[in-house]
């Protein structure tokens, strides 16, 4: 077996290439999101904290 061979799939490449791609995809979103939630929370209780007058 050679890499063209590997690369072509017994014919079903495209299928193939293209099932680990979105799965790649939704992996990164199901990493990268809740991260990026995580943050925009922690942005905004610090907006609250700094308008909060202290006792």
């Amino acid at each position: 077996m050679n890499f063209q061979e590997f690369f072509h799939m017994g014919g079903y490449a495209v299928y193939v290439w293209t099932s680990y791609g979105l799965c790649f995809a939704v992996l990164a979103f199901n990493l990268i999101a809740p991260l990026r939630r995580k943050n925009e929370m922690l942005k905004s209780l610090r907006r609250q904290l700094k308008q909060e007058p202290r006792p």
